[in-house]
């Protein structure tokens, strides 16, 4: 049973790193974007947020996961 504890710390660790690195460029890329073509801020914002959207998913899924290793 210790090895499914550290299984899912790792697991936990690796998705929200994951999805911080992720959120850093859509959010710096978003930012050049609209640097470079203000007049296409709403629509990409738009895209932006559904793509965040998506990339949010994968830790739930990695929740998900975790939980069933912890309590199955």
């Amino acid at each position: 049973m210790d090895m499914t504890y550290i299984a899912v710390a790792f697991l936990l660790a690796a998705c929200a790193l994951g999805t911080a690195f992720g959120f850093a460029i859509l959010g710096g890329k978003f930012l050049e974007s609209c640097a470079r073509q203000p007049e296409m801020a709403p629509t990409l914002q738009t895209k932006m947020f559904i793509i965040a959207g998506l990339l949010d998913a994968v830790p739930m899924i990695g929740v998900g996961i975790s939980m069933y290793m912890l309590f199955a």
